[in-house]
């Protein structure tokens, strides 16, 4: 399987770091400095699961040079580039191409595969908390390392995605093919989301959030306002979703924070825009309250 990473941040150059350390034929697209930097001493990773190493020699191009086609596209953009990506992942597909997106933003996949019926584009998500500590570094901040993909019809189930779960599995990341996607992808935002919408709140990193006490609490009802939206969209998490994904906030590090409060502390576009006030409006379309997201939303509106 040829692969190509669209992105090569916390999550993209988490991904195909791993893949090309277990001998997978993997590209990552990056571009500046921490492009430059890969393609001079490779992509290095400090991590909690795996030690710190460094992967030299690793394939790294651009958007403008990459002249091969994929066979597997992981999509690991932020929500407001997500649109830039497109005509590349037309030029850089053939037929049997399999599109991955493993965004913040629910509902990606979907949208995606309006936009690119030509190929097959699953839904999916990930769980990990990763960032560019510098140019050609990567830094990994707890243990947690998860991907989850499918696709939305069962009909569409294509034997690659074993395969694409293998090589995963052998580069050492946890991997999950799953066969409700929808409700995995909303569980997954059910965790990310609050997350960043009560770290920005408060302007906190996550060990605000691992103790008792009003932010934690926040925490928690942002996580059951949006059980209320998927229970009126005929989604059911699970029934302890709140303990469930309180355990993943306290498997973090204590220092981890969201990308979205990254972005916003450095000025930079954010995606508050599908990480919360889009909960609101979902809130609004299913006529469910969501009063906690309504005052991140004023705070940052």
């Amino acid at each position: 399987m040829k692969y190509l990473m669209i992105g090569a941040g916390g999550t993209g150059g988490s991904i195909g770091g791993f893949l090309a350390n277990a001998k997978k034929d993997v590209t990552l697209i990056a571009r500046g400095t921490h492009l430059h930097a890969m393609e001079e001493h490779g992509l290095s990773f400090e991590t909690t699961r795996k030690g710190n190493f460094t992967v030299n020699p690793i394939k790294v191009c651009d958007m403008e040079h990459y002249n091969e086609k994929a066979d597997v596209i992981f999509v690991c953009v932020k929500g407001y580039s997500l649109e830039d990506t497109i005509p590349f992942i037309k030029r850089a597909s053939h037929e049997k191409t399999i599109v991955i997106p493993l965004l913040n933003i629910y509902g990606t996949g979907k949208k995606l595969q309006e936009q690119l019926p030509e190929v097959l584009v699953t839904d999916g998500c990930i769980y990990i908390v990763g960032e560019i500590k510098e140019a050609g570094k990567i830094l990994q901040s707890g243990d947690i390392f998860r991907i989850v993909y499918g696709v939305r019809n069962k009909k569409e189930f294509r034997p690659e995605l074993e395969t694409i779960k293998k090589d995963l599995e052998d580069a050492g990341i946890d991997v999950i093919l799953s066969d409700n996607i929808q409700k995995d992808a909303l569980q997954k935002f059910s965790f990310v989301s609050p997350m960043a919408a009560c770290g920005a709140y408060y302007d906190v990193r996550v060990e605000e959030v691992q103790k008792e006490g009003e932010i934690r609490s926040t925490f928690i009802t942002l996580i059951e306002e949006i059980n209320a939206i998927a229970k009126a969209m005929n989604i059911s998490l699970p029934e302890n979703i709140v303990e469930i994904n309180l355990d993943i906030m306290d498997q973090l590090a204590p220092n981890a924070s969201a990308s979205m409060q990254r972005d916003i502390w450095a000025g930079k576009a954010s995606e508050i825009d599908g990480l919360v006030y889009e909960v609101v409006r979902l809130g609004k379309k299913y006529s469910v309250p969501t009063p906690m997201y309504d005052k991140v939303a004023e705070k940052f509106s």
